[in-house]
């Protein structure tokens, strides 16, 4: 068995696929212990990518830990000090909760955001390549030793490693390649996702992260960088609609339209650039670590953007899978050990808020307890503090629903909503049903053990004998 023709092998300790936000916090970690990092990205940064980007404090808490908060800060973009939402004919106000003395949110566009973390993995020590497009994992028996990729002048490329991280996104070609890319668990979203960036107006609130709720739609202001606002509009999902040119456009115009208090925000900015959309969108876990391999980041595990939590989870995740590897990566037992582990407390961590993101991403009108819990949070701040915290991941949604505060919801929703008995009671009878289907999914698929049933089928055919053979 030989190397193809051209193709040019190289070693190091860990390969990572993807430079964007997992992979820079991934490569970070370890090369800031001295491992041996590269890592390949197919785009050219800097260089936008699909992305709402809003950081509560644990996702600029994140920035500190790797040591990119300064880069990020440099970039412009405003701290948001205040949290509002609105939906139900109440208004709520609140102060973000702080995590290592942070206390607000930033909005930072891609382009620099990536870059800054990018820069931050090479001072760390990492090298990042870029256009580099990995075709295929490589594999020593039944364990990942490697990834195959083609560069921008065409040349083949091998790096063969002890592990290889795919951080490289919803449609990771690393996950495929090790056959994880069905997931688990999956709960299709009832929203789309529509956003564009206008230029804000002079008088603007540059410290509100905004959020407002009319009937089944929701839509957002949040101040970003370079003096722009980022609207976002997460309508229902339209069943039969066209997907041809100006549909984004016209779906983002009607929502907008159906929000009267998010065109009122927008009153006297300027739109600047096209309507970006995403569809078709679905939450789930996959499974994310076998032999010399993990997927850190939205290749592993996503939740619907209307929480916005993407951008902390994949730092997060991403620097303490470096941490948790580093002094293990030469002992192949050990590591998988320690993968298994890293996968494992994701899930526990993060079942919690998946089945939250799914209630929000339901596509509906607020139902009689929703409102009610708005119309409670008005007049108790801890109540809007904490409901800030969820979002924050500071506080646990387990903490809002304990049983006495859903019994003074319920009869808050009575007595305020008399008038729509039958759609309160029924309300109730489904937040019951929801509780107890999450918990079982919490019990059962989400029970935290990484190594369900048998392990993914590599799809690969690619092998290699062994350190310093070749393979076909």
């Amino acid at each position: 068995m030989v190397d193809s023709p051209g193709t040019a092998l190289e070693w190091a300790d860990v390969v990572v696929v993807g430079a964007r936000c997992a992979g820079s916090a991934t490569a970070t970690a370890l090369a800031a212990a001295g491992r041996d990092v590269v890592v390949l990205d197919a785009a050219t940064l800097p260089s936008d990518t699909l992305s709402t980007h809003l950081l509560w404090p644990a996702g600029l808490a994140e920035l500190g830990r790797l040591g990119a908060l300064a880069a990020v800060e440099a970039l412009g973009a405003p701290r948001l000090t205040e949290a509002f939402a609105h939906g139900g004919g109440y208004g709520v106000g609140a102060a973000f909760p702080a995590v290592d003395g942070i206390d607000y949110s930033m909005c930072v566009r891609r382009t620099g955001f990536d870059d800054a973390l990018a820069r931050t993995a090479v001072a760390a020590g990492a090298q990042v390549r870029q256009r580099r497009r990995v075709t295929a994992v490589l594999w020593d028996g039944h364990r990942c030793a490697g990834v195959r990729y083609v560069d921008a002048a065409g040349r083949i490329g091998e790096i063969r490693a002890k592990l290889v991280v795919g951080a490289d996104g919803r449609r990771s070609t690393v996950a495929r390649a090790v056959g994880a890319d069905e997931p688990f668990l999956t709960v299709p979203s009832g929203r789309d996702c529509y956003f564009a960036y206008w230029r804000d107006a002079p008088d603007a609130a540059r410290h509100v992260a905004a959020q407002w709720r009319a009937g089944a739609d929701l839509g957002t202001a949040f101040p970003c960088d370079d003096g722009l606002v980022l609207s976002l509009v997460q309508p229902p999902v339209e069943t039969g609609g066209g997907r041809g040119p100006g549909e984004a456009e016209r779906r983002y115009t009607a929502a907008l339209e159906r929000i009267p208090p998010l065109t009122e925000r927008l009153r006297g900015c300027e739109r600047v650039g096209r309507v970006r959309s995403a569809t078709g969108i679905a939450s789930y876990f996959r499974r994310s670590t076998g032999p010399g391999w993990a997927l850190p980041g939205d290749s592993g595990h996503f939740k619907d953007p209307v929480t916005a939590q993407g951008i902390r989870d994949a730092l997060h995740y991403g620097r303490t899978l470096g941490e948790a590897v580093a002094d293990v990566l030469d002992d192949p037992v050990a590591l998988d050990a320690v993968l298994t582990e890293w996968e494992r407390r994701r899930i526990v961590e993060c079942r919690e808020i998946f089945h939250w993101t799914n209630r929000l991403a339901r596509g509906e009108a607020m139902r009689p307890l929703e409102i009610e819990l708005y119309r409670a949070a008005v007049d108790d701040p801890d109540l809007a503090r904490l409901t800030t915290g969820i979002f924050a991941r500071t506080r646990r949604p387990a903490e809002l629903y304990t049983p006495a505060r859903a019994l003074r919801l319920a009869a808050g929703a009575l007595r305020h909503q008399r008038d729509d008995l039958p759609a309160v009671l029924a309300d109730l009878a489904r937040e019951l049903r929801d509780a107890a289907r999450d918990r079982h999914t919490t019990r059962t698929t989400l029970r935290g053990k990484s190594s369900r049933g048998a392990a993914p089928k590599p799809r690969s055919s690619l092998t290699t004998a062994g350190p310093g053979e070749h393979h076909a």
